[in-house]
């Protein structure tokens, strides 16, 4: 098979027109295809009055060696494809089942493989099933009403359930897992041009059947998936797991636990370290997120205010500011809503979201600042952890309960908005002003006006006065790492730290591929489960 880039046909052609320039791109007859497929695809919209779509294709040919020895083009070369490859098991024999703490894209594509591959494992989820999720997640938008055990970070499908569900990232992967993570999300029922989009994204009324659908095969298999059940303690003997607790009172025997726990599982964290677990803390970063019309970034980006082929435009913006600080922007929702993703009495969080249309008519993204152990307030482990809540409570406090906004003129005024300008906020979740400056550290808020005056050289207008700013954005990612050895093992024997929380992960695609690679790092120890082994 050969790999072909660089193939452009104006962005609105059909499939066809795709075809004929390979011909005219090879110089070869139709005849010599055997067969041709889209492994990439992205949009070219430097030149605004000529948007190109800009395909990579892999071609089957039948005289494959001939062409090759002839050609000249540093855009073709052969290739042999990636494949996904699970391992053999391995010969220990599973005494307890093996369990998974957490039902995100880590914790259910752990469970999927190991599913199928025999092993029946048990999914302990702290918050509820992803219909009853779903309700919660409304009812907190609509009335206020808190649940501490399901919300937008906690439930079946994880933080990313509620967000625009970006596909994309770049962890290198020569193991074929990225691909099989795209695949296994087609065959639970995105759509197939996943698999080749640039910039690939499901939204979240997609992701909860997904969702949905992955536990439901993972039952059907033999595993089980335990909702309102969360981990809360453990018990070892010489350096090795042998019991968990579920909720506080239940202990229940367990040799091989995979911590596939979010970002936001503060008293997991904590937990552990109480058991001595080996973490260290870890840098993330910080900020806000702001507001503009869908159409201004669809007239930067692509020169028309929309279209129904390019769909809502996108936008990646960095910047180092003169504190030496990195400014950029994060989790971008073309079409989206900024969300309260608050999971804990007290305090404020945000986050952006967006549905499979990408329709509404703001577009939103975290402008973040990167923030290191040196700014936390102690060397403890967990420092970053009461660095994020420090920050949440004072949100929480400034919008009395509510999402703190400001406009960015005021925000940089230091003054409190008395009113929106031409943008108004499309929020889940109640909005109230706030000055925005008493919500993050002075050197983060310096750094925020800094950076949005840099990106309105980048996207006209975007240090506009009337953009909407709401915080706080803490949850970037997780603010520790739990320590893993060569056999990806915590210093606790059995353990298997996996996914974002883990600090393994940054994202739906990573976390999944990070769930590949855990459950094939148990699979290599152990047997598949057999019912009559098992003694509690």
């Amino acid at each position: 098979m050969i790999r072909i880039g660089q193939i452009k046909v104006p962005y609105t052609e059909k499939k066809d027109r795709i075809f004929q320039t390979l011909l005219k791109k090879l110089h070869l007859p139709e005849k010599e295809i055997i067969s041709w497929s889209v492994f990439k695809k992205s949009v070219d919209a430097r030149k605004k009055e000529a948007i190109m779509a800009v395909y990579t294709l892999d071609v089957t040919l039948k005289h494959e060696n001939a062409f090759l020895k002839r050609n000249r083009n540093k855009n073709i070369h052969k290739i042999t494809p990636e494949l996904y490859r699970f391992p053999e098991p391995g010969d220990r024999t599973q005494k307890h089942r093996i369990v998974i703490a957490g039902s995100g894209p880590a914790g259910l594509f752990c469970g999927l493989m190991l599913a199928r591959h025999g092993y029946r494992p048990v999914i302990l989820e702290r918050g509820a099933d992803v219909e009853q999720r779903q309700e919660a997640v409304r009812r907190f938008w609509e009335t206020g009403e808190f649940d501490e055990k399901t919300n937008v970070q906690f439930g079946e499908g994880g933080a990313g359930t509620f967000s625009d569900g970006k596909l994309n990232t770049l962890v290198k992967d020569p193991f074929g897992r990225h691909r099989k993570v795209l695949e296994l999300f087609v065959e639970f029922g995105a759509d197939p041009e996943i698999m080749y989009e640039n910039k690939p994204h499901i939204g979240t009324d997609v992701l909860c059947h997904i969702v949905k659908a992955m536990r439901e095969e993972i039952i059907r298999l033999g595993g089980d998936v335990c909702f309102s059940s969360q981990l809360t303690d453990i018990k070892t003997e010489a350096g090795h797991l042998k019991q968990i607790c579920i909720n506080h009172s239940r202990w229940v025997d367990c040799e091989c636990l995979i911590p596939a726990v979010g970002h936001s599982a503060r008293d997991t964290f904590r937990m552990f370290k109480e058991h001595g677990m080996a973490m260290t803390p870890k840098s993330f970063a910080i900020g806000l997120r702001i507001e503009h019309p869908q159409e201004m970034i669809n007239l930067s980006q692509y020169g028309m205010t929309s279209d129904r082929v390019l769909g809502s435009a996108a936008y990646k913006l960095t910047h180092t500011s003169s504190n030496g600080r990195g400014v950029y922007t994060f989790c971008m929702c073309p079409g989206g809503y900024v969300v309260n993703a608050s999971s804990e009495k007290g305090g404020c969080v945000v986050n952006g979201m967006s549905y499979h249309g990408r329709d509404s008519a703001n577009a939103n993204s975290a402008v973040v600042v990167t923030v290191t152990p040196e700014d936390f307030p102690s060397d403890d482990v967990l420092a970053g952890v009461n660095f994020q809540r420090q920050w949440e409570e004072k949100a929480f406090r400034a919008g009395k309960g509510r999402v703190p906004v400001q406009l960015f003129k005021d925000f940089r005024d230091g003054k409190i908005s008395q009113d929106f300008g031409d943008i108004h906020p499309v929020h889940k979740g109640a909005v109230t002003f706030a000055d925005l400056n008493e919500c993050l550290p002075s050197y983060v808020c310096e750094s925020l006006k800094e950076g949005i005056e840099a990106f309105g050289h980048k996207i006209k207008n975007f240090d506009r006065e009337d953009a909407v700013l709401s915080g706080v954005e803490t949850r970037t990612s997780s603010p520790v790492r739990m320590e893993r050895n060569s056999d990806f093992l915590s210093s606790i024997g059995g353990i298997y730290p996996c996914g974002e929380g883990a600090g393994y992960a940054g994202g739906i695609t990573s976390a999944a591929m990070d769930g590949l690679r855990i459950a094939e790092a148990v699979a290599k120890v152990y047997e598949p489960y057999k019912k009559t082994e098992e003694k509690n």
